[in-house]
């Protein structure tokens, strides 16, 4: 089935694909430069996850954060930044949002996280994907 012409026209536009990219990595973008403006504060929020390692895990997050947010508005290496930031969230997602370890009022909040950071992470396997495609590397 064709598309509309609407989106042709639309996914026609280079501002489009930046917006889109934009909208995917800004969370990631903004809280790597809060946490490296104030990186006590990233240890400390750290902590509350992995306390056996908290400037690690701060230093690492940032990185993360910023490589990969710059990656994914990168000719041949959006892949990867995608990749770096899905993983990461699904990993942070796993360590905030356990909503199977509690209840009442509380658990429905911690789905709702969980699920939302899911389709973050199905967004960043989306762009993974058409990237590919769309740069000969898949079919």
């Amino acid at each position: 089935m064709n598309q509309p012409r609407a989106i042709v026209a639309i996914d026609s536009m280079p501002a489009m694909h930046v917006l889109a990219r934009l909208c995917l990595v800004a969370p990631f973008a903004v809280s790597g430069v809060v946490k490296l403006a104030d990186f006590h504060g990233a240890i400390v929020e750290a902590a509350g996850l992995v306390p056996d390692a908290p400037a690690l895990v701060a230093a690492t997050t940032i990185v993360v954060q910023l490589v990969g947010s710059a990656l994914v508005f990168s000719r041949g290496w959006s892949w990867l930044g995608a990749g770096m930031l899905a993983v990461f969230t699904a990993i942070a997602t796993l360590l905030a949002h356990a909503f199977w370890l509690v209840s009442g009022p509380e658990r429905a909040v911690q789905m709702a996280g969980f699920f939302e950071h899911a389709a973050i992470i199905g967004g960043f396997m989306l762009l993974a994907l058409v990237d590919g495609i769309r740069s000969g590397a898949r079919p």
